[in-house]
Protein backbone atom coordinates (compact mmCIF):
# COMPACT_ATOMS: atom_id res chain seq x y z
CA UNK A 1 0.00 0.00 0.00
CA UNK A 2 1.55 3.59 -0.92
CA UNK A 3 2.00 5.46 1.34
CA UNK A 4 -0.24 8.60 1.84
CA UNK A 5 1.95 11.81 0.69
CA UNK A 6 -0.08 14.31 2.56
CA UNK A 7 1.05 12.95 5.98
CA UNK A 8 4.23 15.19 4.67
CA UNK A 9 2.69 18.55 5.40
CA UNK A 10 3.71 18.36 9.14
CA UNK A 11 7.80 18.25 7.85
CA UNK A 12 9.61 20.41 6.60
CA UNK A 13 9.11 21.51 2.61
CA UNK A 14 11.35 21.40 -0.18
CA UNK A 15 10.39 23.65 -2.69
CA UNK A 16 13.18 23.32 -5.12
CA UNK A 17 12.07 23.80 -8.65
CA UNK A 18 13.96 21.38 -10.19
CA UNK A 19 13.82 18.86 -7.87
CA UNK A 20 10.85 17.11 -9.70
CA UNK A 21 13.40 17.22 -13.12
CA UNK A 22 16.09 15.70 -11.29
CA UNK A 23 14.23 12.81 -10.01
CA UNK A 24 12.96 12.79 -13.60
CA UNK A 25 16.25 12.52 -15.35
CA UNK A 26 17.54 10.14 -12.43
CA UNK A 27 15.23 7.08 -13.21
CA UNK A 28 15.42 7.34 -16.94
CA UNK A 29 19.41 7.41 -16.68
CA UNK A 30 18.97 4.46 -14.65
CA UNK A 31 16.12 2.83 -17.19
CA UNK A 32 13.63 2.35 -14.21
CA UNK A 33 9.74 2.75 -14.76
CA UNK A 34 7.49 5.08 -12.32
CA UNK A 35 5.86 2.40 -10.94
CA UNK A 36 9.24 0.83 -9.86
CA UNK A 37 10.18 4.04 -8.04
CA UNK A 38 7.39 4.81 -6.53
CA UNK A 39 6.93 1.13 -5.31
CA UNK A 40 10.33 1.80 -3.37
CA UNK A 41 9.36 5.49 -2.26
CA UNK A 42 6.28 3.63 -0.92
CA UNK A 43 4.13 6.47 -3.20
CA UNK A 44 1.79 6.16 -6.37
CA UNK A 45 3.10 6.17 -9.46
CA UNK A 46 0.04 9.15 -10.23
CA UNK A 47 2.24 11.18 -7.20
CA UNK A 48 5.46 10.16 -8.32
CA UNK A 49 4.58 12.15 -12.05
CA UNK A 50 2.91 14.73 -10.50
CA UNK A 51 6.83 15.45 -8.34
CA UNK A 52 8.88 14.43 -11.37
CA UNK A 53 6.39 17.87 -13.20
CA UNK A 54 7.42 19.86 -10.44
CA UNK A 55 3.11 19.86 -9.59
CA UNK A 56 4.26 18.63 -6.11
CA UNK A 57 6.13 19.49 -2.99
CA UNK A 58 8.92 17.01 -1.72
CA UNK A 59 9.27 16.92 2.28
CA UNK A 60 11.88 15.93 4.06
CA UNK A 61 10.82 12.22 4.94
CA UNK A 62 9.78 11.68 1.07
CA UNK A 63 12.91 13.27 -0.08
CA UNK A 64 15.15 10.75 1.49
CA UNK A 65 12.98 7.68 0.64
CA UNK A 66 13.25 9.01 -3.11
CA UNK A 67 17.14 9.52 -2.80
CA UNK A 68 17.42 5.56 -1.28
CA UNK A 69 14.81 4.38 -4.63
CA UNK A 70 16.66 6.03 -6.68
CA UNK A 71 20.24 5.17 -5.49
CA UNK A 72 21.39 8.81 -4.78
CA UNK A 73 22.13 11.09 -2.27
CA UNK A 74 19.16 13.12 -0.97
CA UNK A 75 21.10 16.42 -0.53
CA UNK A 76 22.11 16.03 -4.95
CA UNK A 77 18.83 15.46 -5.26
CA UNK A 78 18.04 18.78 -2.82
CA UNK A 79 21.12 20.85 -4.34
CA UNK A 80 20.47 24.71 -5.00
CA UNK A 81 23.59 24.84 -7.18
CA UNK A 82 21.49 25.59 -10.45
CA UNK A 83 20.05 28.70 -8.47
CA UNK A 84 22.77 31.30 -9.73
CA UNK A 85 22.90 30.13 -13.27
CA UNK A 86 18.83 30.19 -13.34
CA UNK A 87 18.84 33.56 -12.20
CA UNK A 88 22.00 34.23 -14.97
CA UNK A 89 19.93 33.09 -17.84
CA UNK A 90 16.40 35.19 -16.18
CA UNK A 91 18.77 38.06 -16.92
CA UNK A 92 19.82 36.79 -20.06
CA UNK A 93 16.28 36.06 -21.53
CA UNK A 94 15.19 40.30 -20.37
CA UNK A 95 18.03 41.40 -22.80
CA UNK A 96 16.16 39.21 -25.58
CA UNK A 97 12.87 40.56 -25.04
CA UNK A 98 12.24 42.28 -28.20
CA UNK A 99 13.65 39.53 -30.20
CA UNK A 100 11.56 37.85 -32.67
CA UNK A 101 10.96 34.46 -30.67
CA UNK A 102 10.19 35.20 -27.23
CA UNK A 103 12.31 33.31 -24.61
CA UNK A 104 10.04 30.55 -22.98
CA UNK A 105 10.76 31.63 -19.10
CA UNK A 106 9.14 28.96 -17.56
CA UNK A 107 11.14 26.17 -19.33
CA UNK A 108 14.33 27.71 -17.75
CA UNK A 109 14.54 25.23 -14.76
CA UNK A 110 14.25 22.38 -17.30
CA UNK A 111 16.66 23.67 -19.62
CA UNK A 112 18.77 24.21 -17.22
CA UNK A 113 18.30 20.39 -15.60
CA UNK A 114 18.40 18.28 -18.15
CA UNK A 115 21.29 20.43 -20.55
CA UNK A 116 23.20 21.28 -17.85
CA UNK A 117 25.99 22.26 -20.30
CA UNK A 118 24.16 23.95 -22.80
CA UNK A 119 22.79 26.49 -19.87
CA UNK A 120 26.32 26.72 -18.15
CA UNK A 121 27.69 27.90 -22.08
CA UNK A 122 24.97 30.30 -22.27
CA UNK A 123 24.79 31.75 -18.99
CA UNK A 124 28.80 31.96 -19.38
CA UNK A 125 27.99 33.79 -22.56
CA UNK A 126 25.32 36.60 -21.72
CA UNK A 127 28.04 37.45 -18.66
CA UNK A 128 30.63 38.20 -20.85
CA UNK A 129 28.85 39.94 -23.21
CA UNK A 130 27.78 42.22 -20.02
CA UNK A 131 30.99 42.41 -18.77
CA UNK A 132 32.43 43.49 -22.36
CA UNK A 133 29.81 45.98 -21.85
CA UNK A 134 30.81 47.62 -18.51
CA UNK A 135 34.38 47.21 -19.43
CA UNK A 136 34.01 49.47 -22.13
CA UNK A 137 32.41 52.27 -19.89
CA UNK A 138 34.95 51.57 -17.19
CA UNK A 139 37.58 51.69 -19.68
CA UNK A 140 36.20 55.06 -20.95
CA UNK A 141 36.05 56.67 -17.49
CA UNK A 142 39.65 55.00 -16.33
CA UNK A 143 41.16 56.89 -19.64
CA UNK A 144 39.75 60.41 -18.35
CA UNK A 145 40.89 59.94 -14.87
CA UNK A 146 43.58 57.48 -14.51
CA UNK A 147 46.34 59.34 -12.75
CA UNK A 148 49.34 57.05 -13.94
CA UNK A 149 48.02 57.75 -17.77
CA UNK A 150 47.61 61.56 -17.21
CA UNK A 151 50.94 61.77 -15.38
CA UNK A 152 52.57 59.97 -18.41
CA UNK A 153 50.59 61.78 -21.20
CA UNK A 154 51.76 65.28 -19.60
CA UNK A 155 54.87 63.73 -19.68
CA UNK A 156 55.48 62.96 -23.00
CA UNK A 157 54.06 66.01 -23.71
CA UNK A 158 56.63 67.91 -21.43
CA UNK A 159 59.52 66.30 -23.36
CA UNK A 160 58.17 66.96 -27.27
CA UNK A 161 58.03 70.86 -25.48
CA UNK A 162 61.04 70.29 -24.88
CA UNK A 163 63.09 69.26 -28.13
CA UNK A 164 60.41 71.13 -30.39
CA UNK A 165 61.59 74.14 -28.49
CA UNK A 166 65.45 72.77 -28.85
CA UNK A 167 65.44 72.10 -32.47
CA UNK A 168 63.59 75.83 -33.38
CA UNK A 169 66.91 77.46 -31.21
CA UNK A 170 69.07 75.38 -33.66
CA UNK A 171 67.36 76.00 -37.00
CA UNK A 172 66.44 79.65 -36.40
CA UNK A 173 70.07 80.28 -35.28
CA UNK A 174 72.79 79.71 -38.00
CA UNK A 175 75.52 81.38 -36.24
CA UNK A 176 76.03 79.94 -32.80
CA UNK A 177 78.63 79.56 -30.71
CA UNK A 178 79.76 75.88 -30.10
CA UNK A 179 79.55 76.01 -26.17
CA UNK A 180 75.82 77.13 -26.68
CA UNK A 181 75.58 74.99 -29.98
CA UNK A 182 77.08 72.15 -27.72
CA UNK A 183 74.66 72.59 -24.70
CA UNK A 184 71.57 72.50 -27.01
CA UNK A 185 72.61 69.54 -28.68
CA UNK A 186 73.35 67.90 -24.92
CA UNK A 187 69.88 68.97 -24.17
CA UNK A 188 68.01 67.90 -27.41
CA UNK A 189 69.60 64.13 -26.65
CA UNK A 190 68.78 63.88 -23.09
CA UNK A 191 65.15 65.06 -23.91
CA UNK A 192 64.70 62.91 -26.74
CA UNK A 193 65.87 59.78 -24.52
CA UNK A 194 62.98 60.97 -22.04
CA UNK A 195 60.43 61.04 -24.64
CA UNK A 196 61.58 57.89 -25.87
CA UNK A 197 61.68 56.45 -22.77
CA UNK A 198 58.46 57.67 -21.52
CA UNK A 199 56.72 56.76 -24.93
CA UNK A 200 57.62 53.23 -24.36
CA UNK A 201 56.31 53.21 -21.04
CA UNK A 202 53.04 54.64 -22.22
CA UNK A 203 52.60 51.86 -24.68
CA UNK A 204 53.15 48.84 -22.65
CA UNK A 205 51.04 50.79 -20.19
CA UNK A 206 47.80 50.94 -22.64
CA UNK A 207 48.85 47.45 -24.07
CA UNK A 208 47.29 46.12 -20.54
CA UNK A 209 43.84 47.73 -21.64
CA UNK A 210 43.50 45.38 -24.44
CA UNK A 211 44.88 42.46 -22.25
CA UNK A 212 41.60 40.43 -21.22
CA UNK A 213 43.80 38.20 -19.05
CA UNK A 214 44.59 41.13 -16.87
CA UNK A 215 41.11 42.02 -14.61
CA UNK A 216 40.24 45.76 -14.02
CA UNK A 217 40.67 44.53 -10.27
CA UNK A 218 40.69 41.55 -8.14
CA UNK A 219 37.15 42.28 -7.07
CA UNK A 220 35.54 42.58 -10.21
CA UNK A 221 37.58 39.34 -11.12
CA UNK A 222 35.54 37.65 -8.22
CA UNK A 223 32.23 39.35 -9.46
CA UNK A 224 32.56 37.72 -12.82
CA UNK A 225 33.49 34.24 -11.19
CA UNK A 226 30.33 34.11 -8.81
CA UNK A 227 28.18 35.31 -11.76
CA UNK A 228 29.54 32.14 -13.26
CA UNK A 229 28.10 29.96 -10.95
CA UNK A 230 31.14 29.51 -9.20
CA UNK A 231 30.46 28.54 -5.18
CA UNK A 232 33.79 26.28 -4.31
CA UNK A 233 36.67 27.53 -2.85
CA UNK A 234 38.36 24.75 -4.12
CA UNK A 235 37.70 26.27 -7.93
CA UNK A 236 39.06 29.94 -6.53
CA UNK A 237 42.32 28.48 -8.13
CA UNK A 238 40.90 29.26 -11.74
CA UNK A 239 41.10 33.17 -10.52
CA UNK A 240 44.08 35.31 -12.49
CA UNK A 241 45.90 36.65 -8.94
CA UNK A 242 46.36 35.92 -5.65
CA UNK A 243 44.32 38.78 -4.83
CA UNK A 244 41.10 37.18 -6.14
CA UNK A 245 41.42 33.52 -4.85
CA UNK A 246 41.69 35.08 -1.31
CA UNK A 247 38.43 37.55 -1.81
CA UNK A 248 36.78 34.41 -3.05
CA UNK A 249 37.77 32.57 -0.25
CA UNK A 250 36.87 34.84 1.87
CA UNK A 251 33.62 35.26 0.58
CA UNK A 252 32.40 31.59 -0.09
CA UNK A 253 33.28 31.48 3.69
CA UNK A 254 31.15 34.62 5.14
CA UNK A 255 28.28 32.97 2.97
CA UNK A 256 28.36 29.36 4.46
CA UNK A 257 28.68 31.32 7.91
CA UNK A 258 25.24 32.80 6.71
CA UNK A 259 23.95 29.70 5.64
CA UNK A 260 24.90 27.85 9.11
CA UNK A 261 22.87 30.53 10.54
CA UNK A 262 19.80 30.50 8.27
CA UNK A 263 19.65 27.27 6.38
CA UNK A 264 18.52 27.74 2.49
CA UNK A 265 15.43 25.39 3.60
CA UNK A 266 13.91 27.28 6.58
CA UNK A 267 14.44 29.85 4.36
CA UNK A 268 12.04 28.91 1.17
CA UNK A 269 9.92 27.74 3.99
CA UNK A 270 8.64 30.83 5.39
CA UNK A 271 9.06 32.63 1.67
CA UNK A 272 5.36 33.55 0.91
CA UNK A 273 4.90 34.66 -2.63
CA UNK A 274 3.26 38.17 -3.15
CA UNK A 275 4.85 38.96 0.13
CA UNK A 276 8.34 41.02 -0.37
CA UNK A 277 8.88 42.75 2.26
CA UNK A 278 12.47 41.28 4.41
CA UNK A 279 11.53 42.90 7.54
CA UNK A 280 8.08 40.65 7.77
CA UNK A 281 10.01 37.80 6.94
CA UNK A 282 12.58 38.39 9.36
CA UNK A 283 9.99 38.33 12.14
CA UNK A 284 8.64 35.23 10.87
CA UNK A 285 11.81 33.69 10.92
CA UNK A 286 13.19 35.12 14.18
CA UNK A 287 16.09 36.29 12.54
CA UNK A 288 18.34 39.70 12.41
CA UNK A 289 17.01 41.46 9.16
CA UNK A 290 20.87 41.96 8.35
CA UNK A 291 20.77 37.96 7.57
CA UNK A 292 17.70 37.96 6.05
CA UNK A 293 18.77 40.31 3.49
CA UNK A 294 22.34 38.44 3.08
CA UNK A 295 20.19 35.21 2.22
CA UNK A 296 17.59 36.75 -0.05
CA UNK A 297 20.36 38.36 -2.21
CA UNK A 298 22.28 35.16 -2.48
CA UNK A 299 19.67 32.43 -2.23
CA UNK A 300 17.18 34.46 -4.15
CA UNK A 301 14.28 32.06 -3.11
CA UNK A 302 11.02 32.36 -5.09
CA UNK A 303 10.10 35.95 -5.45
CA UNK A 304 13.58 37.00 -4.83
CA UNK A 305 14.85 35.09 -7.74
CA UNK A 306 15.59 38.59 -9.41
CA UNK A 307 17.19 40.55 -6.24
CA UNK A 308 20.92 41.68 -6.09
CA UNK A 309 23.03 42.42 -3.37
CA UNK A 310 25.33 44.99 -2.46
CA UNK A 311 27.34 44.99 0.48
CA UNK A 312 29.81 48.01 2.39
CA UNK A 313 32.39 48.14 5.22
CA UNK A 314 32.05 51.45 7.43
CA UNK A 315 34.25 53.04 4.91
CA UNK A 316 31.90 52.95 1.99
CA UNK A 317 34.24 50.31 0.17
CA UNK A 318 32.10 47.62 -1.88
CA UNK A 319 32.40 43.96 -0.16
CA UNK A 320 30.34 41.77 -2.51
CA UNK A 321 28.32 42.94 -5.08
CA UNK A 322 25.52 41.41 -7.47
CA UNK A 323 23.62 43.84 -9.05
CA UNK A 324 19.95 42.93 -10.41
CA UNK A 325 19.53 43.47 -13.72
CA UNK A 326 19.51 46.79 -15.17
CA UNK A 327 21.12 48.49 -11.92
CA UNK A 328 24.35 50.06 -13.23
CA UNK A 329 27.68 49.69 -11.44
CA UNK A 330 30.85 52.05 -11.09
CA UNK A 331 33.88 50.90 -10.77
CA UNK A 332 35.02 48.59 -7.03
CA UNK A 333 35.31 51.57 -4.69
CA UNK A 334 32.55 53.82 -5.90
CA UNK A 335 28.97 53.63 -5.71
CA UNK A 336 26.26 56.91 -5.80
CA UNK A 337 26.15 59.05 -1.94
CA UNK A 338 22.14 58.74 -2.69
CA UNK A 339 21.70 54.67 -2.10
CA UNK A 340 20.57 53.94 1.41
CA UNK A 341 23.51 51.38 1.37
CA UNK A 342 25.09 54.51 2.59
CA UNK A 343 22.20 55.66 4.50
CA UNK A 344 22.07 53.50 6.10
CA UNK A 345 25.66 53.67 7.76
CA UNK A 346 24.71 56.85 9.00
CA UNK A 347 22.08 55.02 11.07
CA UNK A 348 23.61 51.93 12.46
CA UNK A 349 20.37 49.72 13.24
CA UNK A 350 17.57 51.17 11.21
CA UNK A 351 16.19 49.80 8.55
CA UNK A 352 15.91 51.93 5.51
CA UNK A 353 13.34 51.06 3.06
CA UNK A 354 13.32 53.21 -0.68
CA UNK A 355 11.77 53.31 -4.23
CA UNK A 356 14.58 54.00 -6.40
CA UNK A 357 14.80 55.29 -10.35
CA UNK A 358 17.76 54.49 -12.34
CA UNK A 359 19.01 57.28 -14.87
CA UNK A 360 17.26 54.86 -17.81
CA UNK A 361 14.31 54.69 -15.76
CA UNK A 362 14.06 51.78 -14.03
CA UNK A 363 12.56 51.17 -10.76
CA UNK A 364 14.21 49.21 -7.99
CA UNK A 365 12.85 48.52 -4.55
CA UNK A 366 16.33 48.68 -1.94
CA UNK A 367 16.14 47.88 1.92
CA UNK A 368 19.05 48.58 3.89
CA UNK A 369 20.18 48.02 7.43
CA UNK A 370 23.70 48.42 9.02
CA UNK A 371 25.07 46.62 12.11
CA UNK A 372 27.93 47.23 14.59
CA UNK A 373 31.15 44.12 14.69
CA UNK A 374 33.28 43.74 17.65
CA UNK A 375 35.99 41.90 16.12
CA UNK A 376 38.49 42.93 18.53
CA UNK A 377 36.29 42.78 21.78
CA UNK A 378 35.30 45.85 23.74
CA UNK A 379 38.56 47.32 23.72
CA UNK A 380 39.08 47.60 19.99
CA UNK A 381 37.03 49.55 17.48
CA UNK A 382 33.56 49.45 16.56
CA UNK A 383 33.20 48.36 13.05
CA UNK A 384 30.15 48.87 10.26
CA UNK A 385 28.93 46.75 7.73
CA UNK A 386 25.43 47.99 5.99
CA UNK A 387 23.33 45.41 2.84
CA UNK A 388 21.53 46.71 1.06
CA UNK A 389 19.05 44.30 -0.82
CA UNK A 390 17.50 45.26 -4.49
CA UNK A 391 14.47 43.95 -6.68
CA UNK A 392 13.19 45.19 -9.76
CA UNK A 393 9.57 46.96 -9.01
CA UNK A 394 6.28 48.16 -11.37
CA UNK A 395 5.52 51.71 -10.62
CA UNK A 396 3.87 52.88 -7.89
CA UNK A 397 1.97 55.93 -8.30
CA UNK A 398 1.09 58.47 -5.27
CA UNK A 399 4.80 56.87 -4.37
CA UNK A 400 7.72 59.55 -5.24
CA UNK A 401 10.85 57.72 -6.51
CA UNK A 402 14.73 59.02 -5.29
CA UNK A 403 16.87 59.23 -8.72
CA UNK A 404 20.25 57.58 -7.96
CA UNK A 405 22.84 56.84 -10.27
CA UNK A 406 25.92 54.98 -10.59
CA UNK A 407 28.67 57.31 -9.75
CA UNK A 408 28.95 60.92 -9.80
CA UNK A 409 31.84 60.71 -12.89
CA UNK A 410 29.62 58.34 -15.05
CA UNK A 411 26.13 59.58 -14.03
CA UNK A 412 23.79 61.90 -16.34
CA UNK A 413 21.86 63.62 -13.56
CA UNK A 414 23.36 67.12 -13.55
CA UNK A 415 21.04 68.35 -10.73
CA UNK A 416 22.24 66.30 -7.74
CA UNK A 417 22.46 67.37 -4.19
CA UNK A 418 24.78 64.30 -3.92
CA UNK A 419 27.16 65.36 -6.49
CA UNK A 420 30.97 65.80 -6.22
CA UNK A 421 32.33 66.01 -9.19
CA UNK A 422 31.63 66.60 -12.81
CA UNK A 423 30.31 63.94 -15.06
CA UNK A 424 31.91 62.66 -18.39
CA UNK A 425 28.25 62.39 -19.18
CA UNK A 426 25.84 64.65 -20.98
CA UNK A 427 22.44 65.32 -18.57
CA UNK A 428 19.67 63.29 -18.70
Amino acid sequence: MPRAPHNQAARPVTKRPLIGTRIRERRLSQGWRQTEVAERAEISAAYLNLIEHNRRPVGEALLNRLAEALLIDAGELASDREETLIATLREAAALAKDQPHPVEIEQIAEFVARYPGWATALALSSRRADALERRLVALSDRVTRDPYLLATLHEVQSAVTSVRTTASILAETPEIEPEWQARFHGNLDADSQRLSRTAQSLVAYLDTFEDEAVPMSPQEEVEAWIAAGRRDPAEAVELASDAARKLAVDLIAAQERDHALLPTADLLAAVTPGEPDPAVLAARLGRPLDLVLRRLGTARPGPWAQAGLIICDGSGATLYRQPPLGFPLPRPGEGCALWPLFEALAQPQVPISRLLQTPSGALFQAWAVAGRLLPMGFDGPALSRAQMLLLPAPSQPGRAALPIGPACRICPRRECPGRHEPSILGPT
